[in-house]
Parts: C-alpha cells; structure tokens; sequence
C-alpha cells in the first residue's frame, strides 16, 4: 500500500543512469521556467500607469519612454544572462555567480534574497489569482484563504512527479495566455492601422493629480514609475539558475530558451504599453483592470473577451510555478556548500 501511495504522487523510481528522459527539452522549458516572467505581463503597465497618475492625466505621456526603458534593460538583464549561462552551465545562477566572484558570503546573501523572493512569488501570485476569480465567483471570495492553499497542494502534487510532468501539465495555460496576447496586439494595431476608432472609455475619465510634480520631484516620479514597471523582470533569471535541467547540450539550449523568451516578453509588454498609450486608457487601483479594458475594446464583450480573462486567471495562478521548479534546486546548491541540512542536497 505504501509503495503504491508513493508511486501514485512520485512516481516509479528510477536509477541515475536513466534520468535522460526527464531533462527537458526547449518547448517544456519555456513555459516551466518563463511562466513567471510571462504572468508580469498580466500587470506591469498598469503599475506604471497607476504610479504616473499621481501626477495627473497629462504625466501619462511619459508612459511610453518608461516602457521603452524597461524594454531595453529586458535585453541588457537577459544578455548578461546568457554569458552566465555559458560561463556556470553547472546551474547554480546568481549564487555561482556571486559566491565565484565576490566570496561565499556574498554569494549566501544573494541566494537567501532569491529563496525568499520564491517564497512571495507562490504568495503573491497564488493571491492574485484568488482574488481575481473571486471577483468572477462570489463563492470564492467567500474562502479564499482555503482556496489559495488548495492550488498551493495542487500544483504542489503536480510537482512531486517530477519537473518535466509539471511542465508538460503547465505548458499548454502559459502557451494559451500568449498567443491570447499575440492575438489582442496584433488585432489592436491592425484595426488602429486601419483607422479604426480605438478610444478607451475611461479615456474620458478625469485623474485629479495629488500634487505638483516638477524639477527633481517629476524625476523621482518617473523614477519611481521605472522601477514599477521593472516587475515586468520578475522570475526572468529562473533560466540562469536551472541549466542543468535542459538536454544536451545545456547551456546553448538555455540560451535559445532565454532569446526567445526576452523576445515574447518584450513584445508582450511593448504591445500592451503602446496600445494603452494608444486607446488612452486610464487605470485606477479599484477600477477594471488594464488587460480587461484592452480586450473589451478589442475584442468586444464576448467569448474572446472570457477566454483574455481564463487564461490572464490561469498564468497568474501558475506563475508560483517557476518558484516550484527553482527553490529546491537552490536549496539543494546550498547544501552541498554546508549552508542548508545535507540532506536536501538530494533535492
């Protein structure tokens, strides 16, 4: 009974000479180490949007270039990246890095830093994803304290069978929710390419600044704006800390993985800053959310419009995901330098 109990959640055991098969190949990896990155998507403009509206309507013009800025670390981050992968392929990311370089110590305080930020990426996206179906489902709501722990065990049983079955169980939700982007964007600049109205309606809303923002005070604003957006990188280094998981040969793989995904990421967000720009669409912390007045105005209140928000649900859901597939290949790192119990090293 108990060998079946444990085949059923780990599955057979297998010996170490035949772990080939659960390497993962480019098109699991993405979804399994990116879906964090991908679901920042979901909100990162907004953030922008809702930090430069402290200002007034008229600071909305520098929502572009803040976006246009984000983009460009994008790519200066993941290019960094790249060199890591291919210069510490053993996976162990920012720690190797840091611990080669500055000392072990440093290197600790770097890992304990990405350990905790595991910890909240579950917390927080698994909340959000409570709270968004909440607004759907009354019932919901009602409990979502013990809702959130239920997905929690979920995807928790999801991957005690291993990272690749949970790729494979997570790939075709993140798969969905980008081409869901990849069709709102590509159908929002054709139709304003082809001189469509495209005005949001909260367009017409009026934002009452909280104060007068100039000189160093305006840059400050904007600054702060920046870093808003930068949420946009979350989970991005996911990849750099999970080399080793790729088939051979790992590290040029990884870096294909990470190409595309800078490239979905900033087209992602680039898109959806520029058609929010575009629309003129107003965002307020307790009015519809950004990705929702886009679709409506997209694609109309209707079945696309359902399936935006399923699948905008469903990657902030699994974006606790990428913290499930790194956190215990850190923590094994650590154990075998003596900074964690032994036997997690194992992990």
């Amino acid at each position: 009974m108990m060998d079946a109990t444990k085949r059923l959640f780990f599955g057979r055991a297998l010996r170490s000479d035949r772990l080939e098969h659960t390497l993962l190949p480019k098109t699991v990896a993405l979804p399994v180490f990116a879906s964090d990155a991908v679901s920042s998507n979901a909100y990162a403009t907004q953030e922008i949007l809702v930090t430069l509206a402290l200002g007034g309507y008229a600071l909305y013009s520098f929502g572009p270039w803040v976006a246009a800025a984000v983009v460009v670390i994008f790519f200066v981050v993941v290019a960094s990246y790249r060199q890591n992968v291919h210069a510490y392929p053993s996976g162990g990311g920012d720690y190797e890095v840091v611990s080669t370089n500055l000392g072990p110590r440093w290197g600790v305080f770097v890992a304990s830093a990405l350990l905790v930020d595991y910890v909240m990426t579950v917390a927080v996206s698994i909340s959000s994803a409570v709270a968004n179906l909440g607004s759907t489902f009354p019932i919901i709501e009602r409990h979502a304290p013990w809702w959130a722990v239920g997905f929690v065990v979920l995807i928790t049983l999801i991957n005690l069978r291993g990272i690749r079955e949970s790729g494979l169980a997570f790939a075709i939700p993140t798969y969905a929710f980008m081409l869901t982007m990849a069709a709102m964007i590509i159908t929002g600049v054709v139709r304003s390419l082809g001189g469509a109205e495209m005005q949001a309606e909260s367009a017409a809303w009026q934002i009452a600044p909280e104060a007068s923002y100039a000189g160093l005070a305006l840059a400050f604003l904007i600054a702060r704006a920046f870093s808003s957006g930068t949420t946009a990188l979350t989970g991005i280094e996911a990849i750099s800390d999970s080399v080793a998981a790729f088939r051979p040969v790992e590290w040029r793989n990884a870096r294909r993985v990470l190409t595309v995904m800078v490239i979905l990421l900033a087209t992602m967000f680039g898109g959806i800053s520029a058609l929010a720009h575009h629309t003129g669409i107003v965002y307020t912390e307790n009015g519809p959310t950004l990705l929702y007045q886009l679709g409506n105005l997209i694609f109309g209140n209707g079945v696309l419009l359902a399936v935006l928000q399923l699948a905008t649900l469903m990657i902030l859901l699994l974006a606790a995901n990428t913290a499930f597939a790194d956190f215990p290949r850190l923590a094994a790192f650590l154990a075998q330098d003596g900074y964690l119990p032994r036997q997690l090293a194992s992990l």
